[in-house]
C-alpha cells in the first residue's frame, strides 16, 4: 500500500545572517559592579590622564573588593585583554604606558622592561 503526497511548493530559503556577537566583556564593562569609569576613559590619547581617572572611580568606589590600585589596574589589564587583536599597536602602547602611569599614581614601582612586555 502506497501512500501519496501531494508536493509542496519548497521552503523558502532560510537567510543565514549572522546573529551579533554576544559581547559579554562590553556588558561586565557597562555593569560591572566594582568600579564606576569614566565613559570612553579608553579611548583617551593620555596614559597619565586614564590612569587618573580610573585611579579616582578605585578610590572612589566602596563595592570593590581588593585594593584601589588592584581594582584600577585590573580593569585596566581587563580591557587590554578583551580588545585583543583588535587594539591598534599605537593604541595597545598608550593603554600599556597607562599601566606604568597608574603604579606611579598609587606610588609602585614600574615594571622592568626585562620582565618581558610584549
Amino acid at each position: 500500500m502506497a501512500m501519496h503526497h501531494a508536493r509542496s511548493k519548497p521552503a523558502p530559503a532560510k537567510s543565514k545572517a549572522k546573529p551579533k556577537p554576544q559581547r559579554w566583556s562590553h556588558h561586565v564593562m557597562e555593569t560591572s559592579d566594582a568600579l564606576d569609569i569614566e565613559p570612553d576613559i579608553f579611548k583617551s590619547r593620555s596614559p597619565a590622564r586614564i590612569a587618573a581617572s580610573l585611579k579616582a572611580s578605585a578610590e572612589h568606589s566602596r563595592r570593590r573588593k581588593g585594593t584601589a590600585f588592584q581594582s584600577a589596574m585590573s580593569m585596566l589589564t581587563f580591557y587590554i585583554n578583551r580588545a585583543g587583536h583588535n587594539l591598534s599597536a599605537g593604541r595597545r602602547q598608550i593603554l600599556e604606558r597607562a599601566k606604568d602611569a597608574l603604579r606611579a599614581e598609587f606610588g609602585r614601582p614600574a615594571h622592568s622592561a626585562a620582565k618581558g612586555r610584549h
